[in-house]
């Protein structure tokens, strides 16, 4: 039985692949990992409020492993954290493997098989090589209920922030922005889906531009 750890973006590539984490026999699911921008107790990129993503790791029935970073954050500085937190994974938990939401970025899927060498943990891809047009539209048609909180406005109208991800906004993209934002063209936060057992109420709060990315607020309804 492997006891897994899953990468938590609080988006749904994450969310679809606690999903299929939950149809798998062989799979012990140990807990969320999410990395936390200490500076803003927000979910590093996409800057979703820790609040949601608490919220998030009790409609998933989960644990919730929260891992501080400094702001600014250097990479030699996230990966000496990094590797202190998959020692207490294994050590105080029994974590066999960490879970990633990674699609096609191969140059990423390298990086994190090179540094989990480091580690007795192994790195699993569920849905890796997925084609990210059906996936997103399998996402939507299963119940998964999504909002943007980041676009890069470099690569898709800044006017898409906020929007809820839909067959409305799937259908709006241009032919250059990969359906699924792999690209790291948007981000996601998911409030309810088949990997819930409760919906989690949202309201939209206000849009801003900070460091060259839009992000939409998004709070706890009351």
């Amino acid at each position: 039985m492997k006891r897994v750890v899953l990468s938590w973006s609080s988006g749904k590539d994450s969310a679809w692949t606690l999903y299929q984490l939950q149809q798998s026999e062989d799979v012990e699911i140990i807990g969320l990992l999410t990395t936390i921008n200490s500076g803003f107790n927000r979910v590093a990129m996409h800057a979703v409020r820790e609040e949601l993503l608490e919220e998030q790791a009790k409609a998933a029935g989960l644990p919730l492993f929260k891992v501080p970073l400094p702001w600014p954050c250097l990479n030699a500085d996230y990966e000496n954290i990094m590797r202190t937190t998959l020692a207490m994974l294994d050590i105080k938990h029994g974590v066999t493997h960490i879970a990633f939401g990674d699609l096609f970025l191969e140059d990423v899927r390298r990086y994190r098989i090179e540094k989990m060498s480091q580690s007795d943990i192994k790195p699993l891809f569920p849905i890796w090589g997925s084609p990210t047009k059906e996936l997103a539209n399998e996402m939507v048609e299963n119940g998964v209920s999504a909002y943007i909180t980041c676009v890069d406005p470099k690569q898709l109208s800044e006017n898409f922030a906020g929007y809820k991800f839909d067959k409305i906004f799937l259908s709006e993209l241009d032919d250059n922005v990969d359906p699924c934002g792999e690209n790291g063209e948007f981000h996601t936060f998911v409030n309810a889906g088949p990997m819930f057992k409760s919906d989690i109420p949202i309201t939209i709060g206000e849009t801003v531009n900070k460091d060259g990315f839009i992000f939409t607020d998004l709070m706890l309804a009351n």
